[in-house]
């Protein structure tokens, strides 16, 4: 495994996985400050109504970034072209879920950073696959331009 990643595209995985991770750690030590920054009011521990499981599921999501972050670094570092194939259509859809949830009322304005982060995210990878090195599926070669290359 390298160091750093060796293509466009890992790059673009790279720096996706280590903002996730960040902001997972965040959201497990300073939880109020990640509500904050997603556009939420944080609510004081002594306000919160009986049955407010807000904080049981700011620990859950960011227990899941910080692990997805990890994952998507680890594949930037292998250069997994494949994983970064598979993560453009769903990080399209978590893009068009979360900003639907903003344009219902479900979630506040500034959730619309997190949706933006998720489908720029997913359009730079995509065109990095496609323009870069890390786009197209390498070909083997086949017996006969092996046998071309010997003579």
């Amino acid at each position: 495994m390298q160091f750093l990643p060796r293509s466009p595209a890992g790059w673009t995985m790279g720096v996706f996985g280590v903002l996730a991770a960040a902001m997972g750690v965040i959201g497990l030590i300073a939880p109020d400050i990640l509500l904050t920054v997603m556009g939420f009011a944080p609510v004081p521990g002594a306000r919160r109504a009986e049955g407010d499981h807000t904080l049981v599921f700011l620990t859950a999501s960011s227990m899941a970034a910080l692990n997805m972050g990890v994952y998507y670094v680890l594949a930037a570092l292998s250069d997994w072209r494949a994983f970064f194939r598979w993560t453009v259509p769903f990080r399209l859809l978590t893009c068009a879920v979360f900003t639907t949830a903003v344009l219902t009322g479900r979630a506040p304005y500034g959730f619309l950073g997190v949706s933006l982060w998720e489908g720029l995210g997913a359009v730079v990878t995509g065109l990095a696959l496609r323009r870069g090195a890390g786009g197209v599926p390498q070909r083997t070669p086949s017996s006969s331009s092996i046998g071309s290359i010997a003579k």
